[in-house]
């Protein structure tokens, strides 16, 4: 059995950096089976779409597309004291958003973050940001 030593495969939700104003990261596990493994590592994941729960003081993955199949919902690993802290931030007014998938080691692990949503006329500060930036914008 061979070992990866490409390094860490890294799967990311570009498009939550653009709908919501991100703050606190999160890295936690994955309750997966087998084929859902394989999937995740042949790269046949999708994390846009997706976002994330709490039911029964327990954290679930929601809309996770995993190769052909669509809205597969995966429990999350956290200790309990992060959870009570992303209820806070729950109730507060926060959404938990899924930002990265890390594998490549032993485990596979997700990286959530809390974010606020961002309005249309920050999404549109944001374009005009990144036009700068590139030199597109006059």
């Amino acid at each position: 059995m061979k070992k990866n030593t490409t390094g860490e495969m890294i799967i990311i939700n570009r498009q939550a950096k653009f709908d919501y104003f991100l703050n606190d990261e999160l890295t936690v596990g994955m309750k997966l089976t087998g084929p859902e493994v394989r999937l995740i590592r042949d790269h046949h994941v999708q994390l846009r779409g997706s976002f994330v729960t709490i039911r029964n003081n327990e954290l679930w993955l929601n809309n996770l597309t995993l190769g052909a199949d669509t809205a597969r919902n995966i429990k999350l690993l956290a200790t309990r004291k992060q959870i009570v802290a992303l209820v806070r931030e729950k109730v507060a007014g926060s959404t938990i958003v899924p930002i990265k998938l890390l594998g490549g080691s032993r485990y596979i692990k997700l990286v959530i973050a809390v974010g606020k949503g961002k309005k249309k006329y920050d999404k549109r500060e944001t374009i005009k940001k990144r036009d700068i930036e590139r030199g597109r914008y006059v």
